[in-house]
């Protein structure tokens, strides 16, 4: 009667969800103020006004088949032009409008990706932790995720388990840096490892291995570099979303970048476009566009962010946690006080503290926490966390 898979994916939420939804029903009981949700990665930092002021000026000066009517598959090509100027203002690059692909966020970018590159039994390779849609989007095309294992003392990349799962079916590897959920960042050094592997297997199995780089949180980044990775591997697709950095996740405003370099770029861009237009994405919003297009590149502040994983990091600390120290994003990943991370996390409920089991994103006995939130409520969450500890 109806797809068995499809229903599933409808009726069994996430974790993430789940919890947030439970949040929402104990705050009904308790108070707002009495519930400690770190569940969801939903920017508390305010829109920028520059966004804000472009949205109004647009709105009231362009005229209304800009702002509301179609715009082209791949996006408004005066939008596109000013992407790619950003790009290269940014990165010394030198792309045009024609490697711009622009989506509706990164979830559809990414998807359209995968999409794109997928053949009958090809596999994408991605790097524990990780985001737990990955797999949804991989499977909805008929691919096969395989997962490499965990480095827990740096979350950096574990070469010799990656090595072991990289075979002639691999199609393409996805990495995201500033990573969600354990907040680190790659470095130049794992960047170039990773890259001398693909050079060296895409020539062993006659066919490029593409890199997916998944950069929502690439502004979101604390003391660090985030490595231009197009600089380091040719065959690399960079899926960019304005969700993070802008604070506007609801609105789904995003792009692709297919460098001229990728092999066979022709064919890469039209599978894109063909890949978007199977998923029935028509265009990315229109006055999110002439947005994006007005406000790329622009400077936004992230110390809310860089001080509230800094009050949160030392108070886990304090309290007996282990935790890696976030170099980027807005997620801590500490190391759950036993074994099993959903017992953890829903024993850590008994104190309305809301935390994401680890196992979801591939590494069992830690859990996330996503710190983008009001730091008074972290500060006031710190006590808490103190008595969850001591039970153990």
């Amino acid at each position: 009667m109806v797809s068995a898979k499809m229903y599933e994916l409808g009726t069994k939420k996430s974790t993430i969800r789940t919890i947030f939804e439970f949040g929402r029903k104990r705050a009904a009981e308790v108070g707002e103020e009495n519930i400690f949700d770190f569940s969801l990665g939903n920017p508390n930092v305010p829109t920028p006004d520059f966004v804000r002021d472009a949205a109004i000026e647009i709105l009231q000066t362009y005229e209304p088949a800009q702002v509301h009517g179609y715009t082209v598959a791949p996006g408004n090509p005066k939008v596109r032009e000013a992407l790619a100027k950003s790009i290269n203002e940014r990165f010394n690059t030198n792309f045009a409008g024609k490697n711009i692909f622009v989506t509706s966020g990164a979830a559809a970018a990414i998807t359209i990706c995968f999409k794109a590159l997928a053949e009958p039994e090809d596999e994408f390779i991605t790097f524990a932790p990780y985001f737990p849609e990955y797999k949804v989007f991989v499977e909805s095309v008929g691919a096969e995720l395989k997962v490499v294992k965990p480095r827990p003392e740096d979350w950096q990349i574990d070469f010799d388990d990656f090595k072991k799962l990289l075979s002639p079916k691999t199609k393409a590897v996805i990495i995201n840096s500033p990573n969600n959920p354990s907040g680190a960042v790659y470095s130049r050094a794992t960047i170039k490892t990773l890259a001398d592997i693909l050079k060296e297997k895409s020539e062993t199995f006659g066919h490029p291995i593409f890199i997916i780089a998944d950069e929502p949180y690439r502004e979101l980044a604390y003391g660090v570099e985030v490595a231009w990775v197009p600089n380091f591997y040719r065959d690399t697709l960079v899926c960019y979303s304005y969700s993070k950095s802008f604070s506007l996740p609801g609105e789904r405003i995003g792009y692709i970048i297919v460098p001229d370099e990728v092999s066979d770029f022709e064919k890469i861009f039209g599978a894109i476009a063909g890949a978007a237009r199977v998923l029935t994405h028509v265009n990315a919003p229109s006055l999110w566009q002439l947005v994006a297009a007005k406000c790329a590149g622009k400077k936004i502040d992230i110390t809310p962010y860089e001080r509230n994983g800094k009050i949160l990091y030392d108070g886990l600390i304090a309290a007996g946690f282990e935790c890696v120290k976030p170099q980027g994003a807005f997620y801590l990943f500490p190391k759950a006080l036993e074994a099993d991370d959903y017992a953890f996390c829903e024993r850590a409920k008994k104190y309305d503290l809301l935390l994401v089991p680890g196992a979801d994103f591939g590494a069992p006995g830690y859990f996330r926490a996503a710190y983008c939130i009001k730091t008074e409520t972290i500060e006031r969450s710190l006590p808490l966390f103190k008595k969850l500890a001591t039970e153990y």
